[in-house]
């Protein structure tokens, strides 16, 4: 992928070869802001997941070591998801994403800020599943829904300056 290309959806691809989920999307933004959106909890729970659910954070660590968790409701139903940072710096966050109604389903995820110029970032990210049938389920699961609809929100926060 050309990185003079600009990618305002974004992209899912699986890999053919191993079990991964890659996700590349383009902000107006700085990495150092893509980084606080995925690190401070406030603006975390006001940009993640698809339209209609409300997260509330249970717990947050967002540094090497730490751990999270959030729940996401909607209509009386909720959704926990745990995992732990592995790693945070300020270009790149390896963590765990385990969604508490498949407990067994722990995924390896790599999120990285690439800078475009011109006060644009581009989001990388990878999720490693333990199968191909576990990858191909995450995909069937809505998870592109949310993807779009939580960055579409995390672009008006960007350009209300919210972050």
């Amino acid at each position: 992928m050309n990185t003079i290309d600009t990618i305002e959806t974004a992209v899912i691809e699986a890999d053919k070869t191993v079990p991964i989920i890659r996700i590349t999307r383009d902000f107006t933004a700085t990495a150092e802001q893509l980084f606080r959106a995925h690190t401070d909890p406030t603006l975390f729970v006001q940009w993640v997941g698809p339209n209609g659910l409300a997260t509330r954070i249970e717990y947050w660590d967002a540094r090497t070591g730490g751990s999270w968790r959030y729940v996401a409701a909607r209509d009386g139903n909720e959704f926990g998801f745990h995992g732990c940072f592995h790693e945070v710096r300020t270009d790149r966050i390896v963590q765990t994403f385990t969604f508490e109604g498949d407990p067994d389903g722990v995924a390896l995820e790599t999120l990285w800020f690439e800078d475009l110029g011109d006060g644009r970032t581009r989001l990388h990210a990878q999720s490693l599943v333990d199968s191909f049938e576990s990858r191909d389920a995450w995909l069937r699961s809505g998870m592109e829904t949310g993807i779009d609809e939580g960055y579409t929100k995390l672009d008006a926060l960007l350009r209300a300056g919210s972050v």
